[in-house]
């Protein structure tokens, strides 16, 4: 039951404040004029905690970053929503060689017979599809064509993905060569692609400097005019963003995948982005022959839809592996980030009978902190890592046969998932309550 004190300004109920003696180590405590320190919440916008009265305050003026902790009394059980404990911004007690020294030795090692049969299955597969969808060309079965091929191109982009990392093979030479091949044939520029993916593991869960899905800051999100933060929240058309991304980078970051002379690469790389920028335009060319051999409505039926299907399930699967977990995780700054506590920050997702289809890459955190593992050793490496990891390991919910579920995630992260503060070496996801029209008042 709530206290009550006689203030000035009438019988008041007394708010539950929990005090510490010193903040936790990765969340800065703020404190107010009285030496207190306030333990804060992540995940919403900054304000201010007033005085009870004009003539008399509680316990001061506090100006804090987030909202202040209470505690929730339900059913007369209080409820506090903590983790147990559980600091995810906290520095872990293992390191990245502790994590390594779990892993099988057989997991790093690389098949290059094995990686090439993934490929060849999925190639068989593509162009069985299309000889079905074409030679039935009903109504009934495009449908059912296009989100098929749609996901059989996610599998070869994964195949190109780990070309990109070295995972396919040792094999330099093979790796480029099946690479350009396997990305080239759904539009992707492979050398531009695989720098600008190297960035963003190396900087992955850095505010300012990783690549892919990073979080605008507070500053750059209100630079925005309101149609462009209202299309980037709204479905469907963040899982459209790739082709966009490709050529303009995200909102803050300038460059393209196809310019030698962006600043996403160095100058000993512009020959690599000369090569698959010329390889993804000898795909467009062979794009238009199609056109006119077989006419353009058969090409959007055959090739266009899937493609779009294809980009939105990139989108989709990139963005889950860094947003929407119940539990608010960090993103770093400044001296707080490091390779293994950005890794950390990464998400497993489960899809289903999907899984094996694009090649386990929900298996992701394992992935992001060790890329040179072939996909087809994550999820032996997961399990084996999981004692190492502990809590900071966030378990994937599991999947019916398709993972529908991942739409439900999906629409409440862009909900709430808006923008981060600027500054603050460790800092959460805030809600822009105005974005999709509310009143101020809500």
């Amino acid at each position: 039951m709530a206290s009550w004190f006689l203030s000035e300004c009438g019988l008041r109920p007394l708010p539950i404040i929990r005090f510490y003696s010193k903040p936790r180590p990765s969340i800065p405590s703020n404190t107010n004029n009285n030496g207190l320190k306030v333990r804060t919440l992540p995940g919403s916008s900054p304000f201010k905690v007033s005085t009870w009265c004009r003539r008399r305050s509680f316990v001061g003026s506090l100006n804090v970053s987030a909202p202040l902790e209470v505690v929730e009394t339900i059913n007369g059980v209080e409820e506090e929503e903590d983790n147990g404990g559980f600091d995810p911004a906290a520095p872990p007690p293992f390191n990245l060689a502790d994590i390594r020294a779990a892993i099988p030795k057989h997991c790093w090692v690389k098949d290059p017979w094995r990686s090439m049969s993934y490929v060849l299955r999925d190639v068989v597969v593509v162009f069985g599809l299309a000889a079905v969808a074409a030679y039935f060309n009903n109504w009934l079965v495009w449908p059912l064509y296009w989100v098929a091929q749609g996901t059989m191109f996610w599998a070869l982009f994964v195949l190109g993905h780990d070309c990109g990392h070295g995972s396919f093979s040792n094999n330099t030479a093979l790796n480029s060569v099946a690479g350009h091949l396997l990305h080239s044939s759904i539009l992707v520029p492979y050398h531009g692609w695989r720098i600008s993916h190297r960035t963003h593991h190396q900087n992955h869960g850095h505010v300012d400097n990783d690549e892919s899905w990073h979080p605008l800051s507070e500053k750059i999100y209100k630079s925005l005019d309101n149609a462009t933060r209202l299309l980037r929240f709204t479905l469907p058309f963040p899982m459209l963003a790739y082709p966009i991304y490709l050529w303009s980078r995200s909102p803050g970051k300038s460059g393209s995948h196809f310019d030698p002379g962006s600043d996403l690469f160095g100058p000993n790389e512009r020959t690599d982005i000369i090569t698959s920028t010329a390889c993804w335009a000898a795909m467009v060319g062979l794009l238009v022959y199609l056109s006119s051999a077989m006419g353009p409505i058969q090409l959007l039926k055959l090739y266009g839809i899937p493609y779009w299907i294809f980009v939105m399930w990139l989108d989709l699967v990139t963005y889950l592996h860094h947003h929407g977990h119940d539990e608010k995780l960090p993103w770093y700054r400044g001296k707080e980030w490091s390779y293994l506590r950005g890794g950390l920050t990464t998400l497993d997702r489960d899809y289903g009978w999907l899984n094996n289809i694009h090649h386990d890459i929900g298996t992701h955190v394992i992935h992001h902190l060790f890329p040179q593992i072939p996909h087809y050793h994550l999820i032996e490496a997961t399990e084996a890592a999981k004692p190492v990891l502990g809590k900071y390991y966030w378990e994937p919910q599991k999947s019916g046969p398709f993972p529908f579920y991942l739409l439900g995630i999906l629409v409440r992260s862009l909900k709430k998932d808006h923008y981060v503060s600027d500054t603050g070496d460790v800092v959460f996801y805030q809600t822009d309550p105005q974005l999709y029209g509310a009143n101020k008042s809500d």
